[in-house]
Formats: structure tokens, sequence, C-alpha cells
């Protein structure tokens, strides 16, 4: 957190905001290449899908983390401090691109726009990119570290961070960091193949690739987490997504643009 003079900054929030500017600018920019007549689209479409994907993004991570807010020692009202974190992505795109189908759907009735799919391709790299800058904030907030860790760019946390039982260990995984690296770089490969793909795919992909990073990275995680045949609840959530995003690629792959 930040104070200039009667001004208060949250640091997580600032990231948030951050990746949310860079999506909006490289989606459009996108997003005009193959639709010319689309100028604000992306910004207006972003008016509608914003909001609506944060309320979806907290709403995943209060359901599926209750006790925290509703627990024995939990305080319902900090379900509404989403600055101090707290966004399931999962719940931030399915709310999200809804709101989005609905308000592309209404600006098509008044300007000849592209299938939904072109935006939601033109879309993909600029969101990873916002979840790369997104997860800086968990920094900031002290959250999603992972296990104990001891090498170079271990992250030490204070003592009053540290998870029952960890207490004794100083630096951890930055899984946080894994995950920003590994959105970017998913991005980066998304702007560089998207050309040769067909109508569709750099979305799939997108979600595809996602969750097997996200996969790899709840497996280290400490955080509590509901635990489900053994697993946490975020992984079976990217193993089902992911299985999805496979099937719906392939079937893009059959069709004919």
């Amino acid at each position: 957190m930040l104070e200039f003079g009667p001004f208060t900054f949250h640091l997580y929030a600032v990231c948030i905001i951050s990746g949310i500017a860079v999506a909006i600018w490289l989606g459009d920019k996108r997003f005009r290449a193959v639709a010319p007549n689309g100028k604000s689209v992306v910004s207006e479409v972003a008016i509608t899908a914003v909001p609506f994907g944060i309320i979806g993004g907290r709403m995943y991570h209060v359901i599926t983390s209750p006790d925290a807010y509703f627990g024995s020692t939990g305080h319902p009202i900090d379900a509404l401090k989403i600055w101090q974190g707290g966004l399931g992505i999962w719940g931030a795109i399915s709310l999200g691109a809804v709101a989005a189908w609905v308000r592309y759907k209404q600006l098509s009735r008044r300007i000849e726009l592209p299938r939904f799919a072109f935006f939601l391709d033109a879309l993909a790299p600029g969101v990873l990119f916002a979840q790369a800058i997104g997860r800086f904030g968990n920094w900031f907030n002290i959250e999603l570290f992972g296990r104990p860790l001891n090498a170079p760019w271990a992250l030490q946390i204070p003592l009053q961070y540290r998870p029952v039982g960890y207490s004794a260990f100083e630096t951890f995984h930055p899984t946080f960091l894994y995950e920003s690296l590994w959105c970017a770089a998913l991005a980066t490969a998304l702007i560089i193949t998207g050309k040769r793909l067909k109508t569709g795919q750099v979305f799939s992909l997108y979600i595809l690739g996602y969750c097997v990073g996200r996969l790899a990275f709840e497996l280290i995680r400490i955080d509590s987490a509901h635990i489900i045949l053994g697993l946490r609840l975020n992984v079976w959530v990217s193993i089902v997504v992911a299985t999805v995003a496979g099937v719906t690629l392939l079937s893009q792959s059959k069709k004919v643009d």
C-alpha cells in the first residue's frame, strides 16, 4: 500500500488495473487488424465485461474459500475487500466472457463485426499479459507462495505470513512469479503462431495452455484450499477445463474458416 498525502493506493489493485489497461490496448490493436471498422469495440465491451469479470473472480474465490469469510474467525464484510487479494481466474473469465458476448452482440446490431470467436482470439494474448501483471499483486500482498525452497530465486516470507507448520522455514517457491512468467511466455507464443491457427484456436490454446501451467503451480502451493480425493480443488478444475479446451481445439481444427 502506498500513501501520497490523503491518497492511498493498494498495490494489488494497481497491478490488476494496469493489467486490464494492457489487455484493452493490445486487444484493441489485434481486433482492429481483423475488423477495420471495429474502432472502440474492445473498450466498449470492456466497460461491461471488466466489472462482471471482477465480480465473477471474487465470487469464485469466496465460494471456494468460504471459511476465510464465513468461518468461526471470518468476517463476511471482508468478502467485499477485493484490494486485499482473492480473484479466481475461472470465475473472472467465465462471467467476463458471458458479459462480453452479450455486449458484443449488441454492438454487432449497429456495425458489421466478425464472429465473436475472432474477438476472443484478439483478446487472448492481452488477457494473458494482464494475468502476468496481476500476479505481482500477490507479491505485494505476500500470498500464494509455494513449498519451502532453498535457491537463489526463493522468496523470503516474514514469520507472520508463513502457514501453520512452516514457521521454521524462511524461503519459499514464488509460485505467483512462475505463473506470471508462464502467462507472458504463452501470450508471446500465441502472438507469434496465431496467424497460422484457425478461428477460435488462439483462445482455446490460451485456456489449455494456462490450465497446464496452473495445474503444475497448484501442486506446489501450500496456502489453504479444499482437497478432493487428495488434490486441491483448482487442480481438478484445471484438469476439467483443460480437457474441454483440448476437445474444443481438436474440433476447431476440423472446421473450415
